[in-house]
């Protein structure tokens, strides 16, 4: 029998301990009771201590001040999993009909990972409520849905969760404290790949009139919601966990400090750039690429991303291809490997020193990393990349041109900040060697050993990049 902890959390509730706890009984379940009063001032700490001394596998938590309903949910999740529990249920303690959902909570629990109470699956649900509460409920519903993804309703507190299912680091990667721990928990449980289920749930008018929801949490909420949103733009890995670390190689230098730039990725001074670059990667050279590499190699080829960074680009490949990663920042794997958990190897290596045998891929790709490098620093990058391809093996580099649109933007923005606001701001190490012309990017390739194949540059993205496809010689 699955060991089970049913948790609420109150605050000024005295009122509703007793009913509470009494309407779990009745349901004669085996299960242990946890409830925490989160600093209340009207005497419900002290009446849960007196009902705990009164009443069977009744367990109480009094904090001294006000933490937060996800500080408390947090607390909880830790507790159940540290003392071997299998399931935790979620309850309101607001709502002092909560017991009767349980059995509903636990049968849909068996068919997933996560279930939540939902408002949304009943038209009639909150036909009660105010027309302030409704609209709050609706426009919260509908953020959640169109900016994070989440169809559920995620901003109740009624659910259960499958601890053997879900991994307890998980819940380290949930920073909200308040309310908005309800959505930011299941987005992160979502983005990890957990099945979320839902059971229709009905709030009574007298529970939602005397909510002690405080309205300071709105705003914080919305920030909230807000930067989720930013930050699956920017680095959608960052509420992935990752599988096990990439192994660093200790004695290996990164002369450009790609580190750097990799742990500055959400400076404020950048984050307009970092948003426009991320909507314009996804939506064209993610296309792009996959046009390229599904049309250039066959199913099941193994490739090499050479200098992969944070991998966005790759999420679509690893059904069509076996990829391995290379990159000379370990912040750049860290967030390529939550990003790209499919990925057959993630390696802390340099492009001029790859680690790999010979003839151990049927093919290599680049973007964003040949034009960072000198012209004899290309060469060698070449002849080591072609060093590790098979015979005939091809390498697709996306090589930002010298007339690009965005070379002339981003020196436009830098001419903004840094000459006229003095901002000393740098969106990227120095583009030393943008392409100009086809017989370029030949003779380059060339001196690496490799056959220019095809070369492209024009509108299909704006005239940005030239994909350049070179067969190894």
């Amino acid at each position: 029998m699955a060991k089970t902890l049913i948790f609420i959390r109150t605050f000024e509730r005295r009122e509703n301990l007793r009913p509470l706890y009494e309407g779990i009984l009745a349901l004669g379940l085996e299960a242990d009771v946890l409830m925490t009063d989160d600093g209340s001032r009207d005497g419900t700490g002290e009446e849960l201590v007196r009902l705990a001394a009164e009443l069977p596998r009744l367990r109480v938590r009094n904090e001294a001040e006000r933490r937060g309903i996800g500080a408390n949910h947090l607390d909880a999740i830790e507790l159940a999993y540290r003392e071997g529990y299998d399931r935790l249920v979620t309850l309101d303690g607001e709502y002092t009909e909560s017991p009767r959902l349980i059995r509903a909570l636990l049968a849909r629990g068996e068919q997933a990972d996560v279930v939540v109470g939902s408002r949304q699956l009943d038209a009639g649900s909150v036909r009660d409520w105010s027309l302030l509460r409704r609209s709050l409920s609706g426009v919260s519903h509908v953020l959640t849905k169109h900016l994070l993804g989440l169809s559920q309703d995620s901003t109740t507190g009624f659910r259960i969760y499958n601890l053997k299912a879900i991994p307890r680091e998980l819940f380290g990667l949930v920073a909200a404290r308040g309310y908005d721990f309800y959505f930011e928990s299941l987005f992160v449980l979502q983005r990890n790949g957990h099945s979320i289920a839902e059971v229709p749930i009905k709030l009574p008018k007298s529970t939602y009139e005397s909510s002690k929801l405080r309205w300071g949490e709105v705003p914080r909420s919305a920030k909230t919601l807000f930067s989720l949103f930013y930050q699956d733009q920017i680095n959608p890995g960052r509420v992935r966990l990752g599988k096990e670390p990439v192994v660093l190689d200790p004695a290996l230098i990164d002369p450009q400090n790609w580190n750097e730039y990799w742990e500055k990725k959400n400076h404020k001074s950048t984050a307009a750039y970092d948003v426009i670059a991320t909507l314009y990667r996804n939506a064209v050279i993610k296309r792009r690429l996959e046009a390229t590499l599904f049309r250039e190699f066959a199913p099941g080829a193994r490739l090499l991303h050479a200098g992969c960074g944070s991998g966005q680009v790759d999420a679509g490949l690893h059904r069509h291809a076996t990829i391995t990663a290379v990159d000379i920042s370990p912040s750049a794997l860290a967030i390529y490997r939550r990003n790209n958990p499919d990925a057959e190897e993630v390696r802390h290596a340099s492009i001029f020193d790859l680690p790999f045998a010979a003839g151990s891929f049927d093919g290599a790709y680049n973007l964003g990393v040949v034009e960072h490098f000198e012209r004899d620093e290309l060469v060698r990058a070449f002849t080591e990349v072609g060093r590790v391809l098979r015979p005939r093996g091809k390498l697709i580099v996306f090589w930002p041109h010298a007339r690009a649109t965005s070379v002339a933007v981003i020196k436009s923005a830098h001419f903004v900040l840094n000459d006229i606001l003095h901002k000393d701001v740098q969106f990227h190490p120095p583009e030393v060697s943008l392409i100009h012309s086809r017989k370029e990017a030949g003779e380059l390739l060339a001196a690496g050993g490799f056959a220019l194949e095809s070369y492209e540059f024009g509108a299909k993205d704006f005239f940005v990049q030239s994909v350049v496809v070179a067969t190894r010689r």
